[in-house]
């Protein structure tokens, strides 16, 4: 069965992903009925027309215009996501790399989406995604009305967008609710636009929470079976209290329709992103300074953890607050401002949602011993202003030392490597791997050629023959195997545990 992970406006195509179900052979035994006692025995509502026709008015459509540049000019054209533009986009663009095609253009398109008011002046909250590179936006009112939207703020990270219209009369609002308290099975509502067709209200339960399909840092979307399609996206999702507790931004979808598994993000995650872009027109998330991995078994091990748990810190920003408080790589943190963090994905949520500027503890474990440290958090913007401003240094041009080892091949990064692997000005040394064979446990670890290997158990090395020494070293006191902080040719660093025979 194909999947598709897509963005849930009419404009947006598909991603398409395979899966393959198993089909289950054993007989299965059926258990015998037994009446729910009469506490959770409460059926469906008989209706939820009160509820659609109290917060109808409130959900508004989006139309953002965008300037394009055009595919194929003078080619066929057919409704994007169909099968057939897909067939002839892949044709015209062989065509038009042959020589054979007409010079592209710029053109306007329209993208419909949906979004929803959250104060009676024209506050309207939906997705970024709706408006994302828009020259204009309209919010289409349920009476008609066509009103101009200025655009507050965005923040791509949890996808979100704060629009501002001006009526001649107060407008309908709803509120937020709080979406800790939603649970597994409980009846939503979503009401939106889906293909452009108007309001529509689609019905369904909670059917799982802190949903994490890779699409941002802060992933732990509400999945509902409530049916979201194309141009639902930024619309409400509400519960049976008229509250919203999720803003519908996404689906897994093999044909680009709703096959009953959508996703929201939450509004308690969406409350303080709105509130920062009222009033700053940004964002303003806690920053620590730190380049974090998940703590695999194998990882656990090697720094005897005792159990697999919290976020290990790959790297420290030279400028970034983590590093005069004195956290380093190879530490891993199981403790952010007296919340536990069970696992990576745990901390950046906890810190971006932690104020700028406030002095929390940080729990680390350091050589096998667990340690406090103190954090004075800075502000997560202004890190990413700096890192994209920071001056490039290139690197010393070195001739190239081959030396083998772990079955790869390595050398000392230099300008040639650089250019050769494609490797980041951020890179600043280390070893390169230019051949690794296939048949090695490091290739089963997913190194690849170009990425450079930094540290070998927690020491920095140059060059293969201080790889080499430290490996030696290892074996020496009886390792049986070695934990490498590898980055890849971008910049992105992980530790990799790697056998030793």
């Amino acid at each position: 069965m194909r999947l598709s992970l897509l963005a849930a406006t009419t404009s947006a195509r598909a991603l398409r992903l395979v899966a393959f179900a198993a089909a289950l052979s054993a007989p299965v035994a059926l258990a015998p009925f037994v009446a729910p006692s009469p506490a959770i025995a409460r059926g469906a509502p008989d209706s939820f027309a009160d509820l659609a026709a109290n917060v109808s008015d409130a959900v508004v459509n989006i139309s953002a215009t965008q300037m394009v540049t055009a595919p194929r000019p003078g080619g066929p054209h057919f409704q994007p996501g169909t099968p057939l533009d897909d067939m002839f986009e892949e044709f015209f663009k062989r065509r038009q790399g042959q020589g054979g095609g007409e010079e592209q253009r710029q053109r306007r398109a329209n993208s419909l989406g949906s979004g929803f008011i959250i104060d009676p002046s024209g506050v309207v909250v939906t997705n970024n995604h709706v408006i994302a590179d828009a020259t204009e936006v309209h919010v289409i009112l349920t009476d008609g009305r066509r009103l101009k939207a200025e655009i507050v703020g965005r923040d791509p990270k949890v996808d979100l967008a704060v629009l501002r219209v001006k009526s001649d009369k107060p407008l309908k609002a709803v509120k937020f609710g709080d979406s800790d308290k939603a649970r597994v099975g409980d009846w939503v509502i979503a009401v939106g636009n889906p293909f452009g067709l108007g309001g529509s209200v689609t019905a369904g339960i909670v059917s799982a929470r802190n949903r994490n399909i890779e699409s941002g840092p802060y992933d732990n979307y509400i999945q509902t079976d409530a049916a979201i399609n194309k141009g639902n996206s930024g619309g409400p999702l509400f519960n049976l209290d008229g509250e919203v507790v999720g803003v519908n931004t996404a689906i897994l979808s093999p044909s680009g329709g709703s096959v009953g598994i959508g996703f929201a993000t939450p509004a308690n995650t969406v409350q303080p992103v709105v509130e920062q872009l009222l009033k700053f027109g940004e964002t303003r998330r806690g920053w620590l300074g730190v380049r974090i991995q998940k703590v695999d078994d194998a990882i656990a091990e090697s720094l005897n953890l005792g159990a697999k748990r919290g976020a290990l810190v790959a790297g420290v920003d030279e400028k970034g607050p983590a590093k005069p408080a004195g956290l380093k790589a190879g530490d891993v943190i199981v403790k952010f401002d007296g919340k536990d963090v069970a696992q990576a994905g745990d901390l950046p949520k906890l810190v971006a949602a932690a104020p700028v500027g406030k002095d929390v503890e940080v729990v680390i474990m350091r050589d096998g011993k667990e340690t406090t440290k103190t954090v004075r958090l800075g502000r997560l913007e202004d890190g990413e202003k700096l890192a994209k401003a920071e001056a490039k240094a290139d690197a010393p041009a070195d001739k190239p030392v081959v030396q083998t080892a772990l079955g790869m091949d390595l050398a000392t990064l230099g300008d040639d490597l650089r250019k050769k692997f494609k490797i980041a000005d951020s890179v600043k040394g280390g070893v390169v791997v230019t051949r690794i064979d296939p048949a090695s446990n490091a290739a089963e670890k997913q190194i690849k050629p170009g990425d450079v290997i930094q540290e070998v158990n927690q020491k920095t090395v140059h060059s293969p023959a201080e790889l080499a020494a430290a490996l030696k070293a290892a074996k020496n006191d009886g390792k049986k195997a070695t934990l490498l902080l590898v980055a890849a040719p971008t910049g992105d660093v992980r530790f990799v545990p790697v056998t030793l025979d």
